[in-house]
C-alpha cells in the first residue's frame, strides 16, 4: 500500500512502513498485531447486549465511507517482522491514518473523474486481476505447503540421503575457441589465472576473478559439470570446454564432501520450491479448462510459419526541403 511522501509529516514512518512491505501472493503472514476490539466494560446500567463489540467494527468514516478494522489488520499482515513488532497502540494509529489519507485521495481522484478515464480503467482491471489470482493461487497452493509437508518432503529427499561431491572452481568465459587457447597458452606459461579472468572473462564474476564457489555437479550446465569435476585440486582445463554460454577455461580450487543440510537449512527452499510446484500445478490445470487462441503482434491470425517476432516500425517520413 504505497503512499506519496510529503502529504504530512506524520506519513514519514508510515512511508517506511509501505517502503518495507512484504505481501507475497504464498507468504506464510504471521499473525497480525491485535488491536483492542471490545470496548470499555459495561457500567452495571449498562445492558450487555448493548456493548457488544461488532466482529468488523467500523474505526473511522471519510465522507461516510467506513474504514472497518479487518482493513488494518488486513495492512498489518503484510509488514515485515520488524514492523510487525511495534505496539499494536502505536502501529494502528499510524495505519488507520493511512488508510484515511489513501481514501481521501481515492474519493478526490473519482470526484476528477479519473475512474473514467481509460487508461486508468486497464490499470484497475489489471489490479483485479492480480488480486484474483493471487487468491486463488493463495486458496489453492498456501494450504498444501505446511509445516508437517515441508519436513515430510524433507524426510523424504534428504534426511537419509548420502552427501554429494562438490567443487569449487573458476573458469575464464570467452566467445571462441581460439581466445580459450590463447588463455590457456598464457596460464601453461605463469599467468596468474584471476588477473587473467578480470582482463578476457565476459561472465558477470570476471571482478571476482571468476571465482564461482562451492557447487555440485547438478548446479551446472552437464558439459562444464564433467569437465571441472574431473580435475583435481589447482590443475587448469587443458583444452576449452564448450557450453551454451561460449568457450570456458577452467581451474579446480578445492574439493569436498558435502553432508546433506539439516532441515533448518533445507527448510526455505524446500518450501520455495514446493509453492513453486504448487503454481505450476495450478496454472497447469487452468489451463487445461480453458480456451486459447493465438494471434500475431499485428492481430492477424497465426500461420506455423509466422514467427513471435513484432512487426516492424514504419519507415520515418522523410525530411520535408
Amino acid at each position: 500500500m504505497a503512499v506519496f511522501p510529503g502529504l504530512s509529516g506524520r506519513l514519514s514512518l508510515v512511508a517506511a512502513i509501505a517502503a518495507l512491505s512484504c505481501g507475497p501472493a504464498l507468504a506464510q503472514a504471521p499473525a497480525s498485531p491485535k488491536a483492542p476490539t471490545s470496548p470499555p466494560a459495561a457500567s452495571p446500567a449498562t445492558p450487555a447486549a448493548a456493548t457488544a463489540a461488532p466482529a468488523d467494527p467500523v474505526v473511522a468514516k471519510v465522507n461516510g465511507q467506513p474504514i472497518h478494522l479487518s482493513e488494518l489488520n488486513q495492512a498489518a499482515q503484510s509488514l515485515p517482522p520488524q514492523l510487525r513488532s511495534i505496539p499494536p497502540q502505536t502501529l494502528f494509529p499510524m495505519l488507520l491514518d493511512q488508510q484515511i489519507d489513501r481514501k481521501a485521495l481515492v474519493q478526490e481522484a473519482r470526484k476528477t473523474g479519473l475512474d473514467k478515464d481509460p487508461a486508468v480503467q486497464r490499470q484497475m482491471a489489471l489490479a483485479e486481476d492480480t488480486a484474483l489470482q493471487s487468491a486463488l493461487l493463495s486458496k489453492q497452493v498456501g494450504p498444501t505447503v505446511t509445516e508437517e509437508a515441508i519436513r515430510a518432503r524433507y524426510d523424504k529427499e534428504m534426511a537419509d540421503k548420502p552427501g554429494q561431491e562438490e567443487v569449487h572452481a573458476r573458469h575464464i568465459l570467452v566467445p571462441t575457441e581460439e581466445e580459450a587457447k590463447k588463455v590457456i597458452a598464457e596460464l601453461k606459461k605463469g599467468a596468474d589465472f584471476a588477473t587473467l579472468a578480470k582482463q578476457y572473462s565476459k561472465d558477470p564474476g570476471a571482478a571476482q576473478g571468476g571465482d564461482l564457489g562451492w557447487f555440485k555437479k547438478d548446479e551446472m550446465v552437464p558439459a562444464f559439470s564433467a569437465a571441472a569435476f574431473a580435475l583435481k585440486p589447482g590443475q587448469i582445463s587443458d583444452k576449452p570446454v564448450k557450453t551454451e554460454f561460449g568457450w570456458h577455461v577452467i581451474q579446480l580450487e578445492e574439493k569436498r564432501h558435502a553432508e546433506p543440510p539439516t532441515f533448518e537449512q533445507a527448510h526455505d527452499g524446500l518450501r520455495q520450491k514446493m509453492i513453486q510446484e504448487g503454481v505450476q500445478k495450478a496454472v497447469k490445470q487452468a489451463r487445461a479448462d480453458v480456451t486459447v487462441e493465438k494471434f500475431n503482434m499485428d492481430g492477424s491470425p497465426q500461420r506455423p510459419t509466422d514467427t513471435a517476432q513484432p512487426p516492424a516500425a514504419p519507415a520515418p517520413a522523410p525530411a520535408k526541403k
